[in-house]
């Protein structure tokens, strides 16, 4: 079973998310991008769905970019989640990194969707 990092800081989005995904995949959750980075480094998971404004000192394009620039994570799938849905925010998810993006509310069959195709 694939393992996925949930990374948001708001609780009912984690809820959510473990509700849709939890019968496919092992996951794990963090609630800020410095706690993720940790899990992600130790845990290893196949994908990270990542909260772009996040509390602390890292943001979740901070975190993608620490993803794709570490060569044992790189080829990690990584999902941006986000009320950000600007045409400048898209880009610099892009740039950032991500394999997807998808701006809040989203459907979340249409996000487990998105990840089985990645990660099948």
């Amino acid at each position: 079973m694939h393992k996925l990092l949930i990374v948001d800081d708001q609780p009912d989005i984690r809820k959510l998310l473990r509700i849709t995904l939890g019968r496919s995949y092992q996951l794990i959750e963090a609630e800020d991008a410095a706690s993720a980075w940790e899990l992600v480094r130790h845990e290893k998971p196949q994908g990270v769905i990542l909260d772009i404004m996040m509390p602390g000192e890292m943001d979740g394009y901070q975190l993608c970019e620490k993803i794709r620039h570490d060569p044992q994570l790189k080829s990690t799938y990584v999902m941006l989640v986000t009320a950000r849905g600007q045409v400048a925010d898209k880009e610099r998810g892009k740039l950032a990194g991500a394999d997807d993006y998808f701006v809040k509310p989203y459907s979340p069959l249409e996000l487990l969707r998105a990840i089985k195709k990645r990660l099948s």
